[in-house]
């Protein structure tokens, strides 16, 4: 018994390393939080960045680990929902902002001069898409 429980720690902090310098190495080598910071201008809030991402990382650690139920109205779901999708978005456009995709992308395909209409497709089919997901999948 002493076995397998040590073995389920080590199990479990090898994979918490793991994760946790995936996580680190996206943030500081990829320079995500400060792309985001200058394309925001919220430069002067950095230390509401800081606390933002080390709460969201135990929050989302401890949440996905012990079963919590959240009884709430349906209608708290709403903000969450678009909350959640601005965060997605702005990091998805920090994230092809610091690794230069559209420029990429566009001058492959060649429509250089249409760079709004290829980011403008991208967003409206992730609208559409989310849009999908959640009103299909939620059964709304």
């Amino acid at each position: 018994m002493m076995i397998k429980w040590f073995m389920l720690l080590f199990t479990g902090f090898a994979g918490g390393l793991a994760v946790g310098c995936g996580f680190v190495a996206f943030l500081s080598v990829l320079g995500i939080i400060p792309r985001l910071m200058q394309l925001t201008k919220t430069i002067k809030w950095i230390r509401l960045y800081e606390w933002a991402v080390i709460l969201g990382a135990v929050s989302g650690g401890w949440f996905s680990l012990s079963p919590v139920y959240l009884h709430a109205s349906h209608y708290w779901f709403i903000p969450i929902g678009l909350l959640y999708g601005i965060f997605v978005g702005m990091l998805a456009a920090a994230l092809t902002e610091v690794l230069n995709v559209f420029p990429i992308l566009a001058k492959r395909i060649g429509i250089d001069d249409k760079i709004v209409m290829l980011m403008m497709a991208i967003v409206l089919g992730k609208i559409c898409g989310s849009l999908f997901h959640w009103l299909y999948f939620a059964g709304l």
